[in-house]
This record gives C-alpha cells, sequence and structure tokens, in this order.
C-alpha cells in the first residue's frame, strides 16, 4: 500500500478557524553559536488539517490521546460533492449515496471542492472557503450515527454548514447573501433552517456519539474521488487534548497508485507540489465516470 497526500501545507500561512490563534514560529536558537537550528511554535488546535476531538464539544468526552489506533485508521470513501452544492448549499445523505456506496464503520471524507479556495492553492480566497461553503442539516448527522461512521474528513473550514456556527453573526453581510440564496433555493429563511436547536449541530449532536471530524483536508484529494480507500488520521498523541493538528494520507495499492501518479503528473500543480484541483476539470469528470448511478 502506498499513501496518498489529504492535508494542506501547515505555515504562519494557513489561516486558523476565525479568531482562534494562528502558527507562530521563530527561531529561539541557531547554528551559530548554538550548534544547531531550533524553533519555537505558537499555535491554537485548529489550524491547517485538524481533529477535532471529543471533548471539544462534549466534557466527558474522549482527548485525542485516547482514540484508538484502528478507530483513526480504517476503510473508508472519498465523495465528490462539488457538483451538487455550491456556495451556502445543503448537502444530503441522498447525495453521498447516489454516488458511493457507504458501508456501516467507514470513514468518510467529503470532497466538496472548496480546498480549491484553501491559501495554498492558485485560485485562494479565505473567504469562501471559511463562509461560503456547503454544510449539512440534522437530517445527514442522523445518517452518520445510523450508518455507524467512524469520523468524518472535510475540505473546507467546517463540518457544519457555516450559517450554522457563530460566523452567521461575525459576517453580517455574508449572512445577507446566505439569507437571499436560501430564501431562492430553498424557500426558507436561515432562521426556520438552522434554529437554535441546530446550532453547530456536527459537533453538538454527534461528538457525544464518538462520532467526531476532521477539517480543512486537501493535498491530492482530487485524485480520488468517489474512490474506497484505507484511510489514516495521524494526531498527535495529546493526553488532555481536545482537538489536535494532524495528516490525512490515503492508501491504495501499488498498481492504482502508479495510474494515480501518472494522472498527477499531468496536472497543474500548487507551489507545493499539490495538484491544483480547480485547473482540472478532468479529474472531476473522471471522478464522475467513476460514480455509482
Amino acid at each position: 500500500m502506498l499513501p496518498i497526500e489529504l492535508s494542506i501545507p501547515l505555515g504562519v500561512g494557513t489561516p486558523a478557524w476565525p479568531t482562534y490563534e494562528p502558527l507562530q514560529i521563530k527561531y529561539f536558537k541557531r547554528l551559530a553559536p548554538n550548534g544547531a537550528n531550533g524553533q519555537l511554535l505558537t499555535h491554537s488546535n485548529h489550524v491547517g488539517t485538524h481533529l477535532d476531538g471529543e471533548i471539544h464539544f462534549h466534557t466527558p468526552g474522549r482527548d485525542i490521546a485516547a482514540l484508538p489506533l484502528d478507530y483513526l485508521m480504517h476503510e473508508g470513501v472519498i465523495v465528490d460533492l462539488s457538483d451538487a452544492a455550491g456556495d451556502y448549499d445543503l448537502y444530503t445523505s441522498r447525495m453521498i449515496e447516489e454516488r458511493v456506496q457507504v458501508k456501516k464503520g467507514d470513514i468518510l471524507i467529503l470532497h466538496t471542492g472548496y480546498h480549491h479556495y484553501g491559501w495554498d492553492q492558485p485560485t485562494a480566497d479565505e473567504v469562501r472557503y471559511m463562509v461560503k461553503h456547503p454544510g449539512p442539516d440534522r437530517e445527514f448527522a442522523l445518517w452518520c450515527r445510523r450508518k455507524q461512521i467512524r469520523w468524518i474528513g472535510v475540505d473546507c473550514g467546517s463540518a457544519d454548514h457555516p450559517m450554522n456556527t457563530i460566523i452567521r453573526q461575525w459576517m453580517p453581510r455574508q449572512a445577507r447573501e446566505a439569507e437571499a440564496h436560501f430564501q431562492r433555493r430553498y424557500r426558507r429563511s436561515l432562521d426556520q433552517v438552522f434554529d437554535d436547536s441546530k446550532y453547530q449541530l456536527m459537533h453538538l449532536e454527534l461528538f457525544q456519539h464518538g462520532i467526531v471530524h476532521a477539517e480543512c483536508l486537501g493535498g491530492d484529494i482530487d485524485l480520488l474521488l468517489n474512490r474506497r480507500a484505507l484511510i489514516g488520521c495521524f494526531p498527535w498523541r495529546l493526553v488532555d487534548g481536545e482537538s489536535c493538528i494532524c495528516r490525512i494520507v490515503a492508501f491504495v495499492d501499488e498498481r492504482q497508485h502508479a495510474e494515480l501518479m501518472r494522472k498527477k503528473a499531468r496536472a497543474k500543480k500548487t507551489r507545493f507540489g499539490d495538484i491544483a484541483g480547480a485547473l482540472n476539470p478532468w479529474l472531476h469528470e473522471e471522478g464522475r465516470r467513476r460514480a455509482r448511478p
């Protein structure tokens, strides 16, 4: 089995979730006169690709160190929703099951396509990445419980719809845009869809059932649209950690890996060497051809 990167690059330019502490890095020693370079990092747990742990929202839950390896690493599926949900849209379990087969106990990775607006991409748009991405309603959370999903990964700022978080208050102009969109597309207001009983439902209603999620995935995720793979999430063994920066990797067999690397070789790249997915529509067509009718 060989790896495919599903994490975004982490540096001082990587945006943290709004209001969270970003990454800061400095040298505290240098080769001259200390004989070695050493750095000091300061950051929150919610910058770059990271795993939200149970105690982030569920006080009696498990810390990051308590998550067993066979929970963090397991078979799963990467589903492409980029053709079904755009700015401020809602996605549903039906959209997923129209595209892939999800088995009980799977890891579920959602490709919304919004990693194309991440800081590392040539089409970067931080507001769109954090504030306009699609998200689910309660129906999706209940489906995750029925499917006994292990954990969820998303390629955008949050597993919740941004207008079902405090962002709705922080970004009033975008909230007005979202309100108009909901009235036009769903014939309902934001307040009607996301009332107080649903606030941050992907966090508050799933973490207590052991279903957590990772946010801000990316890397070469475009290579794996609507495919199954062995998926691993590798946070620190962080005692009392409510969440943690992590690396997420998919593993495929050697034949598939060689095929995917040939495709990557033909694709445009970011300055970090990952696929610049928004500039490669053929990758999405490939994913749709592989989708289950």
